[in-house]
């Protein structure tokens, strides 16, 4: 059972030996990265190659670590007794299962995707620890013990926001996305875009790259934006020619795919004015 580049998904050989060493420890994967490197992705694809289901749960900052395990619905077990329902005698049937529950009981092996760790409260990984180090939890209500049926492989993403404990970092094979290089970002695209003339291929990512390196920029375009990018430049069919840049307008053709803030757009709208200013 081996992780490998898929038909949709470039994975650099130092990401498939993290992927791989974590499923041999059967240790969670924790994967670090900027927004839009592909680390969402990364287990979905992971999922597809080694032939799994996905779970996904999707971390907000209002996310508690409990609802991973399950929630109690005690107001409408209270209203039920009001209303004489016979259901109320149970209290499993006021007991909704996490994502955590619903990989530990899956009939086979499966990936858990905890995604965007960090946007959670600072005690949320902690409040982990020993479910994700046991494959265990205690349900108080019915009194049970919830055990993993397969250790599932569980890939937790963060994009840096905050930091994360040092015991939940031990507990976690650690691997940290690197925005991909311009022959990686280039086979990435071909796989997207399999039909791309090799002139536009060229033409944007020397563009992109020269952005992304722009000093003061506050939000450097990511792989995803990147892509995105190159959809609108194939579905107006422009051409290399078409991307050339002068001193009267600095900002790319279809920016708006590329920078999303006011401040990046106004530093290029600087760069064009004092650029037009030195050649007169």
């Amino acid at each position: 059972m081996r992780f490998t580049s898929t038909e949709t998904y470039i994975a650099t050989d130092d990401l498939t030996m993290a992927v791989n060493a974590a499923v041999t420890l059967e240790r969670p994967l924790l994967v670090k990265g900027e927004p839009g490197t592909g680390k969402t992705e990364l287990a979905r694809q992971v999922a597809q190659s080694l032939d799994m289901q996905i779970i996904e749960w999707n971390v907000k900052s209002t996310t508690r670590a409990q609802q991973g395990l399950y929630e109690y619905d005690a107001v409408s077990r209270l209203r039920d007794s009001q209303l004489g329902e016979e259901r109320v005698a149970d209290v499993r049937n006021y007991i909704r299962k996490g994502k955590l529950w619903q990989a530990f009981e899956a009939g086979e092996k499966v990936v858990l995707l905890i995604d965007e760790v960090d946007k959670a409260d600072i005690e949320f990984p902690n409040d982990l620890l020993q479910e994700l180090d046991r494959m265990e939890f205690f349900v108080y209500e019915t009194g049970e013990t919830i055990r993993a049926r397969h250790r599932p492989v569980v890939i937790i993403t963060s994009n840096n926001e905050k930091e994360l404990p040092d015991a939940f970092l031990r507990r976690c094979f650690f691997h940290f996305i690197r925005f991909p290089d311009a022959e990686t970002l280039s086979q990435i695209v071909r796989v997207h875009f399999p039909g791309i003339k090799e002139g536009l291929l060229s033409s944007a990512l020397t563009q992109f790259f020269e952005l992304r390196e722009t000093p003061g920029l506050k939000k450097k375009p990511s792989t995803s934006e990147m892509l995105d990018w190159l959809k609108l430049l194939l579905a107006e069919d422009l051409g290399p020619e078409d991307l050339k840049r002068d001193g009267v307008n600095a900002l790319p053709k279809l920016h708006g795919a590329l920078l999303k803030n006011e401040q990046d757009v106004h530093l290029f709208e600087r760069l064009a004015f004092m650029a037009r200013r030195q050649a007169r």
